[in-house]
């Protein structure tokens, strides 16, 4: 066994000394300000204690990953859905499609309670439970073929437990997706800067698809210095566009952005993953990583303080304005992407197992793409916590709640606890050259503040409007990628499904199922964003508690799955690693279920709220914020749909938890009736490093 020599174990020691020096002042400051640099700092610590020491532990120790033996990209290769890609293209691949809205939304609207409970759970959740997910649903869909979570729960668990996970998994999938892009429209809705810059990264991906492909195959190094330079000019050019004559045309309306956003999804989902999906996933993990990195270093440089409370009055009164529903369960439903995500599962099961060289990089695309995407959530939580409390919750209650004028908002911000005047939420809009910033909701505009709030310290407050500007598109960006990629996945899950009934959709490339397919799945999340654009009650506020309550409802569809295969596969002593996250995912999203469904507050409840809306209807009233008789039957729709979606989920995950733990039991007392449908072993005839770097031992088998 090999022994750590003393230059590691100082390095190693100063790492957990920091991180624990961040987590000190967290938890004993009260009454005093606080850095942000300190969240920074307790973050970093901790995941790269938990990465160096419990990843590879888990990926050697427990998976016993084999680089001797092929994937199925090596195998199955064809050029279409598998291929052997590049580990630092798949690495960015697979962190733009993971790192949707959740990792950037939930955090800011967690922020109505207080930054602690947030941190807590975002690291804490990351190491243990989302990490720990993503990298084991890799390796065991790897280890068949690439075949999807819900497939994989119908071979394993058994065709009961399998057939309610196939069903959960892509309705789940149908409402992420719908979400996802409902902030993306929030987002770039009458931004022409955003909105042309976005759009500009579609045929830069495409020319980096076809240079790598064709004209220089292997020469990832230039075709990032390409995309790169083309990607900030797109990024200055959006300003010029805003500020000209083109502004009108790319100034789009909610409901034009809905119909475009479902075209491209349709399309990016049908074409060779090699030539749009995986060059700009790519390219928008550049500006990603590069972003937050620079966002962390800004931290450090212009040490903002955290405004917002350790832990508020709404995390225990249950009556914020941003969300209803006290810390415990919602925190951790809101909070999903970025501590656990079931989402994820599906990315691990999706496209990524079908493009990885070899086995031994499942702890970097999978655990450490997490710990990444976790970073996004932490800075996402400092730049919300640095603004003004006042600030943010004008921007984050809908306009129902705090009117439609500064005035207004600041009499109702004052009402919370709270205080900014109206001059003050008026210039706040001025300078990053908003009309108005109030009930700018959906995390993405807030988080663009605290952004800007950040860099202008550094590069100087002329530039605030800029840096603002810039986040929102880099947060649009950040979202399309895994719109693309989920909208490819929930393809995947349908032609899984319906090869149950006709075999030739099991063959994923198969050319007519490949479109009807894709057809079907961007007009059902389709569905879910056009209600979602035109709910009265603020889409986001209403949809995303759905989104976070399916988001772990999925999650555990997924723990559930990976327990049962440890069980199933002769690694039952390991089961706990992904069976306490399992229980606890289970307790927190069932309970949070159950009070969205019968909770007698209508803040809090589906059927309250519909019970509410449909009395005044009944009485010829018109409740606020509601403000025509066509807003109440909307909102009495929306509230009876989202309730019997919540219900049915909810059930199905019971069938499938149970399932598994039926089989797992009978497998302990009879592991011969077992049969696990894993992919035989193929000697791989590829040699790929496991890291982002090579080691010396990898550099030599590189040679020819």
């Amino acid at each position: 066994m090999r022994t750590a020599n003393p230059r590691s174990i100082v390095i190693w020691s100063l790492v957990a000394l920091i991180g624990a020096a961040g987590w000190t002042v967290l938890a004993l400051a009260r009454d005093e300000e606080v850095s942000a640099a300190w969240m920074v700092a307790a973050a970093l610590g901790t995941y790269a204690i938990a990465y160096r020491f419990y990843s590879k532990f888990i990926a050697y120790k427990v998976l016993k990953v084999d680089k001797s033996r092929a994937t199925p990209a090596e195998r199955l290769d064809n050029g279409i859905d598998f291929h052997p890609t590049d580990r630092r293209v798949l690495l960015g691949h697979h962190f733009a499609a993971i790192a949707g809205a959740g990792p950037l939304v939930g955090p800011v609207l967690a922020a109505q309670m207080g930054y602690l409970p947030g941190t807590i759970w975002i690291i804490v959740g990351v190491i243990f439970a989302g990490a720990v997910q993503d990298m084991v649903v890799l390796f065991f869909s790897t280890r068949r073929d690439g075949k999807s979570l819900g497939q994989m729960a119908r071979e394993e668990i058994g065709p009961f437990g399998g057939a309610a996970a196939l069903l959960a998994t892509f309705a789940i999938m149908i409402i992420l997706l719908g979400v996802l892009a409902l902030v993306i429209v929030n987002a770039l809705a009458q931004s022409p800067w955003g909105t042309f810059s976005i759009a500009m990264t579609i045929p830069i991906a495409l020319l980096m698809g076809f240079y790598l492909r064709v004209l220089r195959p292997g020469r990832v190094s230039e075709v990032s210095l390409i995309g790169i330079a083309l990607l900030l000019l797109a990024l200055v050019s959006g300003r010029w566009v805003a500020e000209s004559s083109l502004a009108d045309t790319f100034t789009l309306a909610p409901s034009t952005l809905v119909i475009w956003l479902v075209a491209y999804g349709f399309i990016a989902s049908i074409l060779p993953v090699w030539m749009l999906l995986a060059p700009r996933d790519y390219l928008s993990t550049f500006m990603k990583i590069g972003t937050i990195v620079l966002l962390a270093l800004g931290v450090v440089i212009a040490l903002p303080t955290l405004k917002m409370d350790p832990v508020t009055d709404f995390a225990s009164r249950g009556d914020g304005p941003v969300f209803a529903g006290s810390l415990f369960p919602f925190v951790f439903i809101t909070i999903a992407c970025g501590a656990l995500s079931g989402f994820h599962a599906l990315i691990s099961s999706g496209t990524t197992p079908k493009m990885i060289q070899k086995e031994t990089q499942v702890r970097m695309i999978g655990y450490g793409s997490m710990l990444m995407e976790s970073a996004v959530a932490i800075m996402a939580l400092v730049a919300a916590s640095i603004i003004d409390p006042g600030l943010y919750f004008a921007m984050n209650a809908p306009a129902g709640v705090i009117g439609d004028t500064v005035q207004e908002a600041s009499k109702a911000v004052a009402g919370f606890g709270y205080s900014i005047s109206p001059a003050d939420l008026a210039q706040a809009a001025k300078n990053v050259e908003e009309s108005s910033l109030l009930s700018r909701t959906g995390g993405a505009p807030t988080l663009a503040i605290g952004v800007s709030e950040i860099f202008s310290k550094v590069t100087g407050g002329s530039m605030r409007a800029f840096w603002y500007h810039f986040a929102i598109m880099f947060e649009a960006l950040f979202i399309l990628t895994a719109l693309d990629a989920g909208t490819r996945v929930g393809r995947f899950m349908l032609q899984d499904m319906l090869g149950n009934v006709y075999k030739p959709f099991r063959n994923v490339s198969w050319r007519p199922g490949l479109v009807l397919t894709s057809a079907a799945v961007t007009g059902l999340w389709g569905y879910f964003l056009w209600v979602g654009v035109h709910e009265p009650l603020g889409g986001i506020n209403q949809l995303f508690p759905i989104f976070g309550i399916a988001n772990q409802l999925l999650a555990a569809v997924a723990l559930a799955v990976c327990t049962t295969l440890l069980v199933k596969s002769g690694r039952l002593k390991w089961a706990w690693i992904t069976g306490i996250p399992l229980v606890w995912d289970a307790t927190v999203t069932l309970t949070a279920s159950w009070q969205k469904v019968f909770s007698s507050d209508p803040r809090v409840g589906f059927f309250q709220q519909r019970s509410n809306y449909q009395d005044a209807i009944d009485a010829g009233k018109v409740l606020p914020p509601a403000k025509t008789m066509d807003d109440m039957h909307t909102v009495v729709t929306n509230s009876t749909v989202d309730g019997v979606l919540s219900a049915a989920l909810a059930l199905l995950i019971v069938i499938v938890i149970a399932d598994a733990a039926r089989i797992c039991v009978k497998h302990v007392r009879d592991p011969a009736s077992s049969r696990l449908s894993e992919a035989p072993y193929v000697e791989s005839k590829l040699t790929a490093p496991a890291g982002l770097i090579a080691t010396r031992e990898e550099k030599r088998e590189l040679i020819p």
